[in-house]
């Protein structure tokens, strides 16, 4: 017989055994890696990515742990497994066992954890917080040996405002005690989820991995103990999150589930981010659409949560960090971005299971309006509702930016303050937004003041005193400058004394100026006094309209009153008691507390040219 006609069946038998170990299932993602035990809503998604894992059968054998669905997807390489968790599961690992033709091909060890006891009932931040905003990469660097990870393309290089400082999680629990004694009692730290980019990713949104912290921050474990850490000292942890995009880096982008994983694929536009189409009665669909699903840039792929994996994946990942880290709050980067629909059940979901939990999101409008229909318990016109408790205000913040930059007149100035605030009938929840004078996105306040203190004083006493949930970014304390004219690098300068060869140390007061140091200590007695004064968290607010570039309010309950006073003018002025007899019936004296001076009556004040007075009334 021809031995070439032997040697074909071989061959044969050969290529198609090559062939068959080229496509053996893999199993590279488990997402959620883990979870817990106890929560109200005893359903779980798991998302398995692996080549050709959807040729494979998964099976649980765990009491009470039942596989309720696995469903393939148009790409080959994902299995979505939900799961249902009976209220009696118990904590512990088991097997999932991925089988083909009977045979077990792979097995993944999943772990349901108990949860830590009071975390469904942990206290969220609230109006009795001060909340410092840190940017993780430029405040401090406790660890040397992460500045530069083997594999990750962004550079390190302190002396490029867009590339790698090298601030770390080490490096803020180090200075924890600054952040205690300068009297904050909540940290807003912007993301520290893995950015793989190729480059300006210090600022972290740009997600490569929802389930990771970027090993140049530290690891998830260093995440954990400083919030546990943090909350020793009384600080609440923030996580910044971002469910409108991710990074153009992240793994799902070399091997995408679905083609509408996201919105535009592969054909997107940039968003024309006019907010406005999204309540405007007579939008119509294409400018809805183009301002909804546009991408922000090409490096950062705007997400569809109308894809029901899509809204589950970020669901279950927003609680699991939530559980994991034991986060007091959520801040919600560019919320009418995603789908307002989805981003409704979200907001409703996680407060079912953390019922005093708070988030907050970002609608960067000075339109109360268009930032009040967020909140819950709005009544829109269009009938949408959600669960979100909390807004950050930007109308205060561009108010409070203008008071203290214009020139007086019927309806600037200072006036902007009163004209701003007598819009709360807006908000169902005006006392829940969060209140600030600038943030990572803005220019730093002390640039916008043209660096004039008493301004700046005069600004810090208003955040300090009015209704709502104060933020102070990271290095205002200290009248850090920066202009968004110059990049957002120099919004987000180092804090000086994070590096060991630093010559400035804003930590320890050495090498700042006078000016400086003063600031620091205005902030720190306001903070700390703010921190135990009940009437400035949820006290009532009344205020008088400004005369003569003067404002006057009062923060009042059944116990106390506290008379607010800023001299927005040039001049010393004289205000007479009399105008403000309906609050202060009953109280004939007080105590400054930004001097720490007596005042015998309030018949008569005498305020300073460019001051602030925070009276305890008695």
């Amino acid at each position: 017989m021809n031995k070439r006609i032997l040697m074909f069946p071989v061959l044969m038998m050969m290529v198609v055994s090559t062939l068959f170990a080229a496509v053996k299932p893999t199993l590279d993602h488990v997402e959620p890696p883990f979870w817990w035990t106890g929560f109200k809503n005893p359903e779980l998604q798991l998302m398995v990515h692996g080549t050709d894992i959807s040729k494979t059968k998964p099976e649980i054998n765990y009491t009470g742990v039942e596989i309720v669905a696995v469903t393939s997807v148009e790409n080959p390489n994902y299995l979505f497994i939900d799961l249902r968790l009976a209220d009696n599961t118990q904590p512990g690992k088991f097997d999932i066992l991925f089988k083909s033709n009977g045979k077990t091909v792979f097995t993944y060890n999943y772990e349901l954890k108990a949860r830590e006891q009071g975390s469904a009932n942990r206290d969220g931040f609230n109006n009795s917080d001060a909340m410092y905003l840190i940017m993780p990469d430029r405040f401090a660097n406790g660890d040397l040996s992460n500045d530069q990870i083997a594999g990750m393309p962004d550079k390190y290089n302190r002396n490029e405002q867009y590339d790698r400082h090298g601030g770390d999680l080490k490096g803020i629990n180090n200075h924890l005690d600054y952040i205690h004694d300068q009297g904050y009692t909540a940290i807003w730290l912007n993301p520290v989820l893995e950015n793989d980019m190729e480059h300006a990713s210090y600022h972290g949104y740009a997600t490569t991995d929802f389930y990771r912290v970027d090993r140049r921050f530290g690891s998830n474990e260093d995440y954990k103990k400083l919030s546990d850490d943090a909350r020793k000292k009384g600080i609440k942890m923030v996580m910044d999150m971002i469910f409108n995009h991710c990074g153009s880096n992240h793994w799902w982008m070399k091997d995408m589930p679905m083609k509408d994983w996201l919105n535009g694929w592969p054909n997107y536009g940039i968003t024309t981010h006019r907010k406005t189409v999204l309540q405007d009665p007579y939008v119509s669909k294409a400018d809805f659409d183009e301002m909804a699903d546009g991408w922000f840039v090409s490096s950062m792929p705007d997400m569809n949560q109308r894809n029901p994996f899509v809204a589950k994946y970020l669901i279950q990942n927003s609680i699991w960090w939530i559980e994991y880290v034991g986060l007091a709050g959520i801040r919600m980067d560019t919320y009418p971005y995603p789908d307002q629909h989805m981003m409704a059940d979200w907001t409703c979901q996680v407060l079912n299971e953390y019922p005093k939990f708070n988030i907050v999101g970002e609608q960067w409008h000075t339109n109360p309006s268009l930032v009040s229909y967020w909140q819950r318990g709005k009544k829109n016109e269009n009938g949408y509702t959600s669960c979100l408790p909390s807004l950050m205000d930007f109308p205060i913040q561009d108010a409070i930016v203008k008071a203290f930059t214009e020139n007086e007149g019927w309806d600037t100035g200072i006036m902007r303050l009163y004209e701003t605030l007598a819009l709360d009938f807006e908000y169902p929840e005006a006392d829940n937004l969060v209140v600030f004078a600038d943030n990572h996105d803005t220019e730093r306040f002390f640039t916008a003041v043209r660096e004039d203190f008493s301004k700046f004083k005069l600004a810090m006493a208003y955040l300090m005193t009015t209704r709502g949930i104060p933020q102070v970014y990271y290095g205002g304390e200290i009248l850090m400058t920066g202009r968004k004219s110059d990049g957002d690098g120099m919004l987000r300068k180092d804090f000086p004394g994070g590096w060991p060869d630093d010559n400035t140390n804003a930590f320890t007061g050495e090498g700042l100026t006078d000016q400086q140091k003063e600031a620091q200590a205005y902030m720190k007695k306001l903070a700390n006094w703010r921190k135990n004064k009940t009437v400035v968290h949820n006290g009532e607010m009344k205020h008088y309209l400004p005369k003569e570039s003067v404002y006057v309010y009062f923060r009042y309950n059944d116990k106390e009153s506290v008379m607010v006073v800023l001299n927005n003018s040039k001049e010393n002025k004289t205000i007479k008691g009399n105008r403000f007899a309906e609050s202060l019936k009953g109280f004939t004296s007080g105590t400054d507390i930004v001097s720490g001076k007596s005042i015998a009556s309030l018949a008569s004040l005498e305020v300073a040219a460019g001051s602030a007075m925070i009276i305890e009334l008695k």
